[in-house]
């Protein structure tokens, strides 16, 4: 995590082996589920996702997790710039503080992707997928 863990040292935490590290059962991966280990704020910066998903014909991302200030804007804005259709469901960010949280969902969705209810983008997905499964 280079200078983002000395700023800030509470995502040594955020590891394997910690607790707080751990992936909640509820959703644990599935065996043909792609994991990504991130160590900055963007799912994309250092990894191999942009990559993995063009070679797959995706073009629109899904996003959700903590900290819609930190890691979710970081992502939706290295996700529109590596070309993908960013959305963001409303209910499934999360920050420490609403003021952030709200400034963020305001900038994402005015210039970064589509912020929209959870039920929206669960009645596109079902619509858009056919029942297919990515």
């Amino acid at each position: 995590g280079g200078l983002f863990i000395r700023k800030v040292p509470a995502l040594r935490k955020l590891v394997e082996g910690e607790p707080m590290g751990e992936i909640v059962p509820s959703l644990a991966p599935k065996p043909d589920d792609l994991i990504v280990v991130k160590n900055y704020p963007s799912a994309f910066f250092g990894t191999s996702l942009a990559t993995t998903l063009h070679a797959q014909g995706i073009d629109t991302i899904v996003l959700a997790g903590c900290s819609t200030s930190g890691c979710v804007r970081a992502s939706a804005v290295d996700g529109i710039q590596y070309g993908f259709r960013v959305v963001v469901p409303r209910e499934c960010v999360g920050d420490r503080h609403d003021g952030p949280h709200d400034a963020s969902l305001f900038d994402i969705d005015a210039k970064y992707g589509d912020v929209m209810s959870r039920e929206a983008v669960e009645k596109y997905l079902a619509t858009t997928l056919n029942g297919a499964t990515r």
